[in-house]
């Protein structure tokens, strides 16, 4: 990483200076730029673009068991503690779900509300329970509430 932070910022600053402040020689920092990438490296790159793909299809809801699920299922043969580890390198950090919260206190003193109904939802007379009789369609309700000397008994 220092190495990387290195060779970005090498346009605007001395690599002797950077490579002082960040504790590396600069040899180091040169034999690391000449040597070509390792052919896990290349794995590697290629496998983050597919861990990053399966990551963010899963709405960021996926860890790395569930990635790796997903990976095996399409026919890429990769270990747990790789897509793990990729990962953590990655920053990809699965959201949990949200926790239960109970919004309902049955263990109070306060006073309920009464209950009207008593569960008579069937009434012949109207308005007394606050249920509509099932004989009757609502249309017929509307036109015996607009016009009460035509209701039809």
């Amino acid at each position: 990483m220092k190495y990387a932070f290195i060779l970005v910022s090498e346009v605007t600053f001395p690599v002797a200076a950077m490579s002082r402040v960040l504790g590396v020689s600069t040899s180091g920092f040169y034999g690391w730029k000449a040597h070509p990438v390792s052919s896990r490296g290349e794995r590697n790159v290629a496998l983050r673009a597919r861990v990053r793909t399966v990551f963010d299809a899963s709405r960021r809801r996926y860890g790395s068991p569930r990635v790796r699920a997903e990976l095996l299922a399409s026919g890429e043969r990769v270990s747990a503690k790789t897509i793990a580890k990729l990962m953590r390198e990655d920053g990809l950090v699965a959201r949990g779900k949200k926790r239960f919260r109970a919004t309902t206190d049955s263990k109070h003193a306060d006073p309920i509300a009464p209950n009207i109904v008593k569960r008579d939802f069937v009434s012949d007379q109207k308005n007394v329970s606050g249920a509509r009789s099932p004989s009757r369609s609502r249309r017929q309700l509307c036109q015996e509430q607009r016009n009460p000397s035509r209701a039809s008994a």
